[in-house]
C-alpha cells in the first residue's frame, strides 16, 4: 500500500472511530448523569480520552508519513512510536482517575455513607457502548494490521479497553439496580475493576513505545529469520554483528556477512543486493538494511587469494 493511500486509509478508519466515540461520549455523560451512575460517568471520561487519542493518531501518522530528508535520514517513523506512547500515557491517566473515583465512593459506603442508586438508563448506555466499541475495535485492529501501524493497533486496543470498561460498568450497574439499595456499592466497584484493566493496557502500550524509542532489538525469532534468509544465498556464511531495531512501522537491519575472498566485487555486490531484496520482500519494502561484506577467515585470519 502506497504511503499516500496508507495515510488516507488510517485517516478514514480513525475518523470513523472518532464519530463512534463522539456519539458514545454524549450518551454516556447524558445517561450517566440522568441515571446517577458514577461508573457510567467514569466510562464517559474513558470514551472522551478515546477522542483525544484519535486526534493524536491523525496528527502523528501524517508526520510519520513524510519521506526522509536531510534532517531525518531514517525517515519520520518514530513519530508513530511517540504517538503510541502518548496514547498509552493518556490511557494510564484515565485509568488512575477511574481508580481514584471508584475507591473514594467505596470508602464512603464502608464508612456508612450512601451513594446514588443508578438508573436503568445508565445500563442501556453501557450495553450500547459494548456493541459499538467492539465493532470499532475490530475494524481498527484489522486496519492496523493491514498498514502495519503500531499506533493504529494501539488505538484499536484503546477501543477494546473501552468495551471492557463498559462490560464492567454494565455488570456493576445491573447489580446495583436489581439486587437492591444495599448493593449500590457495586457501581463504584465496577469502576475500580475497569480501571485496573485500563491501567494494564496503558502500561503495555507505554512499555512497547519505550522499547522502540530506546532502540530495543527485535526478538530472537526475527533475528533467526533474518539470518536464515541471508544464509540462503550461495556462499554466504558466518553472519555476525547483527543489529536490529524498529523505526515506527518498519524495521532496520545491520549485519556483517562473509563470502569467499576469491569472488569479484561485482559478484559480492550482486549477492548482497539479492539478500536485501529477499529481506525487503519478507519484512517490507521500506526496511532499512546495511550489509557489510567480509572475506572468509581461516584459522582466525583473512586470506588474501592473490597470495595463495
Amino acid at each position: 500500500m502506497k504511503i499516500l493511500n496508507r495515510e488516507k486509509y488510517i485517516y478514514r478508519i480513525t475518523l470513523l472511530g472518532s464519530l463512534i466515540n463522539l456519539f458514545l461520549v454524549a450518551i454516556k455523560f447524558l445517561f450517566g448523569i440522568i441515571g446517577n451512575s458514577s461508573a457510567m460517568i467514569a466510562d464517559a471520561v474513558h470514551s472522551l480520552s478515546d477522542l483525544i487519542t484519535d486526534a493524536v493518531v491523525i496528527v502523528f501518522v501524517h508526520l510519520s508519513s513524510k519521506p526522509q530528508d536531510d534532517d531525518h535520514n531514517y525517515g519520520h517513523g518514530k513519530y508513530e512510536t511517540l504517538a503510541t506512547s502518548l496514547v498509552g500515557l493518556a490511557l494510564f491517566i484515565v485509568g488512575i482517575m477511574l481508580l481514584y473515583g471508584g475507591v473514594e465512593k467505596i470508602i464512603t459506603v464502608l464508612r456508612g455513607g450512601s451513594i446514588a442508586h443508578p438508573g436503568i438508563i445508565a445500563l442501556v448506555a453501557a450495553l450500547i457502548s459494548i456493541v459499538f466499541k467492539e465493532i470499532a475495535y475490530r475494524f481498527t485492529l484489522k486496519a492496523g494490521k493491514i498498514v502495519k501501524s503500531q499506533t493504529v493497533i494501539a488505538n484499536a486496543w484503546h477501543h477494546r479497553s473501552d468495551a471492557f470498561s463498559s462490560i464492567g460498568t454494565a455488570l456493576g450497574i445491573a447489580g446495583a439496580i436489581f439486587l437492591g439499595n444495599k448493593w449500590t456499592v457495586l457501581d463504584p466497584i465496577a469502576a475500580v475493576v475497569v480501571s485496573v484493566f485500563v491501567i494494564k493496557t496503558a502500561w503495555k502500550l507505554i512499555r512497547q513505545a519505550a522499547d522502540e524509542l530506546l532502540e530495543k532489538s527485535l526478538s530472537n525469532d526475527i533475528k533467526n529469520e533474518i539470518m536464515r534468509i541471508a544464509e540462503s544465498k550461495y556462499g554466504v556464511s558466518e553472519i555476525h554483528n547483527l543489529y536490529t531495531r524498529r523505526i515506527g512501522d518498519r524495521i532496520a537491519i545491520e549485519m556483517h556477512l562473509r563470502m569467499p575472498g576469491d569472488i569479484s566485487l561485482y559478484i559480492a555486490h550482486k549477492r548482497a543486493t539479492e539478500i536485501e531484496e529477499l529481506l525487503r520482500h519478507h519484512f517490507g519494502k521500506d526496511t532499512h538494511i546495511i550489509l557489510h561484506v567480509e572475506p572468509l577467515k581461516q584459522e582466525g585470519k583473512y586470506i588474501d587469494p592473490d597470495k595463495e
